[in-house]
């Protein structure tokens, strides 16, 4: 007796022992997971945040200018350790901005004695073209040269000549030119002025290489300008010399050049804003918008639009400066610019994004010079006697709300769209990066996989879990949860490969195995349950689903073989050219339908595992009850079965959501990854992971896109979160409502 009560007392010690060791193995494991999901969140966030960090600009460093003649133009060099400076008597003047040398000249060069005008290139080429009384041209471009002596760094600004040291001769009785403008690309190069007579000249330089000595010839024409106004303001030449742009007062004329043959103007339109006058336009990065600075501080983009089957430059949106602008200077590369006021101001605006990023007082003195890095990371400015630099933190311009998640109208779309398309093979680029449409690319590959899985997979639960035979479910249950170890990737290869030329090729039969399917198997219950009580009870209900077998599979071959008939008579031989000719509706292989099969397909484990977990675990009691005062099995069922196991089964279906969300090799392979947004089922999408999954290998560590890219992440963290707590709120509402039962 007191060995059996020893012996109980050293269990009862060990089942202590034991409860404890699980109890805070349990509230470790919790405790772990909750914090690393607030790690993740965290880190996340820690990514993304420096995308929404206000500009700020420093001075850096100031020196007095040795040469107080007025500057034409500024320029620095991508370290931002050398910059150079064009007076308006052509002189091009180099110092140092290093701490030791700060100020010091270091290369000076003066093209004409008598340079009477001087226009620049677009920032990215970094060229000026000086002319003199005589109508002569050169070509002349600051450069700099990085060596490493003794493993320091060493930047030595040069002269370059693109097009030779020679001049070229504009005016052909060698007047003096009023205006001038220059732009060249790899193939030619043209120079468009306006001699003192007021005649407009254009000037055509082709590139030659000769055979022998490699060496480039440039071959000139020169032509004039027809119907040119009697006054202009200001020339304006594209890099790719297909247009020429005449500013006279606020009109506008647009000049067609990309045949030597035919020069003509194209249109002339007013661009003023209302009320106020022109006093500056230039062309922003990648020469497709012009951006006009109005004298009441509007800077207005214009670029071309489609409309009525011809291409019209229209006013797109505006921008406000605190006061005139003086100038604008675009960025480099990227599609903002800087602009100076005559209050002294600087301001810096991105025009993708439509926002006026900065704006801060420099000068009391108003009259400012400015030149922006080729980093965009410092501005050199001329403030009267004073240079000075600044240094800029704007590392992600085009990253605002409205951008990721409002319509933006785009270069040369013809209207504001949602627009995904990071990168491109042009340094021109403009950078969309709205994620709406891949956002709605997750929710449309979630929609259709669940309208697949959803039905199959509950109704699959109940009949597994309230109807089939103890001995067959014992089989069933755990061969379908074995399905949700299949990889997702042979999933999607097999969709993208084998399924996907299947449903193109077959599409009448797919649609008509959608109606016939469920068909035959209500006519085939109609029947059995009609047929004579002596026949129907000689099958056992163990083998009762095997009699289902030969209907589906005939059902199916049928379908499938009367698929050719089908297109011939409904669809002209040619199903998908009739959706896309005569119904207006894409097809595209990849698509919504192949998604929602092999994605669905993956779903139903994990929704018939759960929702047959809780039909199953209904109590016994409740279904007796329910049949001993008379309800038939199938109201017993709807009255009683699936409200008691609806937490469940609603948790099952938002489990499964979240799988779909969160799916990412399937949409990969299945679709085309195409960023869409259009609820047709034939056509495909591109969903938050698959995105991911792509572009995260080409993004540049720290640049706008992968953070962007963080932040697609995040916002996939965010719908599964909300997901699951959707789920566990109806789930608990759910539960309280019908725990009576």
């Amino acid at each position: 007796m007191e060995r059996d009560l020893a012996t109980t007392l050293q269990a009862n010690k060990k089942r202590v022992v034991k409860d404890k060791l699980v109890k805070y193995g349990v509230t470790i494991g919790g405790t772990s997971v909750l914090v690393t999901l607030l790690l993740i969140f965290g880190y996340l966030l820690y990514v993304v945040l420096p995308i929404f960090a206000p500009v700020s600009i420093e001075q850096k460093q100031s020196f007095q200018r040795q040469n107080l003649t007025p500057i034409y133009a500024l320029g620095i060099d991508e370290q931002n350790e050398v910059a150079y400076q064009m007076d308006n008597q052509g002189l091009l003047s180099f110092y140092s901005l290093r701490e030791d040398d700060l100020g010091e000249s270091l290369l000076k060069y003066q093209a004409f004695a008598d340079t009477n005008n001087i226009t620049k290139t677009m920032p990215v080429n970094g060229m000026f073209a000086l002319a003199n009384n005589s109508g002569e041209v050169k070509i002349v471009k600051p450069d700099f040269v990085t060596s490493y002596p003794k493993d320091k760094r060493l930047i030595t600004p040069e002269i370059d000549f693109p097009l030779g040291e020679d001049s070229f001769i504009v005016s052909e009785d060698k007047q003096a030119l009023t205006h001038l403008s220059f732009e060249m690309n790899s193939d030619y190069a043209g120079i468009a002025a306006v001699q003192s007579n007021g005649e407009g000249v254009f000037l055509l330089l082709t590139a030659e290489e000769n055979f022998m000595t490699d060496e480039v010839v440039w071959e000139q024409a020169l032509f004039k300008l027809p119907s040119f106004p009697n006054k202009v303001d200001q020339l304006l030449l594209t890099p790719n010399l297909r247009k020429l742009f005449v500013r006279s007062g606020n009109d506008l004329l647009v000049y067609d050049i990309s045949e030597s043959d035919d020069i003509h103007i194209s249109s002339v339109f007013k661009i003023n804003a209302t009320g106020s006058n022109v006093n500056d336009v230039q062309l922003l990065t990648g020469a497709s918008s012009l951006l006009v600075a109005n004298d009441n501080g509007v800077i207005s983009q214009w670029f071309e639009v489609l409309s009525e089957n011809k291409r019209e430059f229209t006013y797109i949106r505006d921008f406000k400066a605190p006061a005139e602008v003086t100038s604008i200077v675009p960025e480099f590369f990227r599609k903002g610019f800087l602009t100076t006021t005559e209050a002294g101001d600087l301001s810096i605006f991105h025009s993708t994004g439509e926002t006026e990023l900065l704006t801060e007082s420099i000068s009391k003195v108003g009259s400012l010079v400015v030149a922006i890095s080729p980093r965009a990371n410092a501005i050199l400015v001329a403030d009267k006697d004073v240079i000075k630099l600044y240094h800029v933190d704007n590392e992600h311009p085009e990253i605002t709300w409205s951008a990721l998640w409002q319509e933006v109208w785009y270069e040369g779309y013809p209207e504001p769209q949602y627009v995904w398309q990071s990168t491109s093979a042009s340094d021109d680029f403009e950078a969309k990066m709205s994620l709406v449409p891949i956002s709605f690319g997750t929710i449309k590959a979630a929609f259709y996989a669940m309208l697949f899985a959803v039905p199959i997979s509950i109704s699959a639960a109940i009949y597994t879990a309230y109807f089939m035979a103890p001995s067959i479910r014992t089989y069933i249950k755990p061969t379908v949860e074995i399905m949700e170890a299949l990889p997702t990737v042979i999933l999607g290869f097999l969709a993208g490969l084998w399924l996907a030329p299947i449903v193109e090729n077959q599409l009448p039969g797919i649609i008509l195995l959608m109606i016939s399917l469920p068909a035959s198997v209500l006519v085939a219950a109609i029947i059995w349950t009609n047929l004579p009580t002596s026949l129907s009870d000689k099958v056992s209900e163990s083998v009762l689903p095997l009699v289902l077998l030969p209907i589906l599979v005939a059902t199916g071959y049928f379908s499938m073989a009367f698929s050719d008939s089908l297109e011939i008579w409904l669809f002209n031989g040619d199903t998908r050219m009739y959706l896309t000719n005569e119904l207006g509706i894409n097809f595209d292989q990849r698509n919504s339908l192949i998604v929602g099969i092999a994605m669905g397909f993956a779903v139903i484990p994990t929704i018939f595992s759960i929702a047959e977990d809780a039909i199953f675990s209904v109590p016994k009691s409740l279904t007796m009850g329910s049949l001993a005062l008379g309800a038939t099995r199938w109201q017993t069922l709807a009255k009683v079965v699936i409200l008691t196991a609806s937490p469940g089964i609603f948790s099952a279906v938002m489990m499964g959501m979240g799988r779909a969300v969160g799916e990412t090799m399937i949409v990969l392979m299945a679709t085309g990854n195409t960023p869409i947004m259009d609820w047709n089922i034939f056509e495909g999408m591109r969903s938050l992971s698959a995105n991911i999954a792509v572009e995260m290998p080409e993004s540049e560590v720290g640049s706008s896109h992968y953070r962007v890219l963080f932040l697609a992440a995040f916002v996939l963290f965010i719908f599964t979160f909300f997901f699951n707590t959707i789920a566990e709120f109806v789930r608990q509402r759910l539960r309280e409502k019908y725990s009576s039962l």
